[in-house]
Formats: C-alpha cells, sequence, structure tokens
C-alpha cells in the first residue's frame, strides 16, 4: 500500500515538473525573436506543436493552457509582455485567438501518429498549426472588424517563418517519431 502511494507521488512530481519546465520553455520561445522578413518570428508555434507531438493531447493540452494561466494572472510570459501590457487585458487582446488556438494546435498534434513518411509527417504539423491561424484569424476579425485585410495582417506576414519551423519540427518528428511514441506512452 505504501508503494502505491509512492508510485502515485512520483507521478504527480513528475506531470508537475513536466508541466512547469515545458511552460517556461513556451515563456521562453516568446521572448526569443529571430530577425526574419518582414516580421521578427518567434519560436511558440514551433514549440506549441513539439509539446503535442511529445507529450500527446491531454498532457499537451495541459501544459498549454497552464501557460496561458500564468499569463491571465499576469505573468510576463507572452511574447509582447509586459511591454504591450499583461495579464487578462492582454490576454484578450488581438493576440487571444492565437493564444486559445495554441491548446487546440498541441492536442491536435498531440492525437496524431507521426512515422517516417517525412511528407505526410509535414502536412500533419501544417494542419496543426493551421488551426492556430484559423482561430487567431477569427478573433482578430471580430475585434478589429472583418472590413480589415485580416489575413493580409494576421497571416501572411508569418508563413515564410512557419515554413521554415513546419520543415525544422517535420525532420524532429521524422527522425525521432519512435521516442515520441515511447514518450507519450511513458507519460
Amino acid at each position: 500500500m505504501e508503494t502505491v502511494k509512492n508510485l502515485k507521488q512520483v507521478n504527480i512530481l513528475k506531470y508537475f515538473l513536466v508541466i512547469v519546465l515545458s511552460s517556461v520553455l513556451l515563456a521562453i520561445s516568446a521572448k526569443l525573436k529571430i530577425p526574419f522578413y518582414p516580421v521578427p518570428m518567434t519560436m511558440q508555434t514551433f514549440v506549441v506543436l513539439l509539446i503535442g507531438a511529445c507529450f500527446g493531447w491531454k498532457l499537451g493540452g495541459t501544459i498549454i493552457t497552464f501557460y496561458l494561466l500564468e499569463g491571465i494572472v499576469g505573468l510576463p510570459v507572452f511574447s509582447g509582455t509586459p511591454e504591450k501590457g499583461s495579464g487578462i487585458a492582454y490576454f484578450v487582446g488581438p493576440t487571444m485567438g492565437y493564444l486559445l488556438g495554441f491548446v487546440i494546435a498541441a492536442m491536435f498534434c498531440g492525437v496524431l501518429k507521426f512515422n517516417k513518411n517525412i511528407i505526410f509527417n509535414f502536412f500533419k504539423l501544417v494542419l496543426s498549426v493551421s488551426i492556430i491561424y484559423f482561430l487567431g484569424v477569427l478573433w482578430l476579425g471580430t475585434l478589429i472588424g472583418w472590413d480589415k485585410p485580416i489575413i493580409d495582417l494576421g497571416v501572411t506576414p508569418f508563413l515564410l517563418a512557419e515554413l521554415f519551423k513546419m520543415a525544422l519540427l517535420t525532420i524532429i518528428v521524422t527522425l525521432f517519431n519512435d521516442k515520441l511514441s515511447v514518450l507519450k506512452r511513458w507519460m
């Protein structure tokens, strides 16, 4: 009986550490700006999908939700914080759709099975990241008005950077797909 209790405590600690360390990695990826034309690139979408691919839909969704809650309570974990505001005021701003898309995209990516087929893996990741942009555009259009060039503002500037990130992530999930499935089972 004592062994079962100890095992449960170890599992809780394992999950807690994975959630906290992954949310820290996501916060760091939001702050690292890589010069890219026409808009600087962060590695957030890369890390969001990597979390989903590594930990599966349940834990991936939990990690991203924890990250969002950190930002909502005022921790400067989002890309534009603290210089563009923080907390719930920042969260409900123009990027809210993208941020909520992180959760759905990580969960969707976590359900997918990656294999040695680099082409299929690439399209699975593009579909996953498209969820982020779809929800981002929906919110952006609702917030600033559909009479504005929403796609030009919320998608087009990021396409080249996303292509690069999805290509890099495709290589990683293709090379390490057997290790990802082991990691999902371990969690």
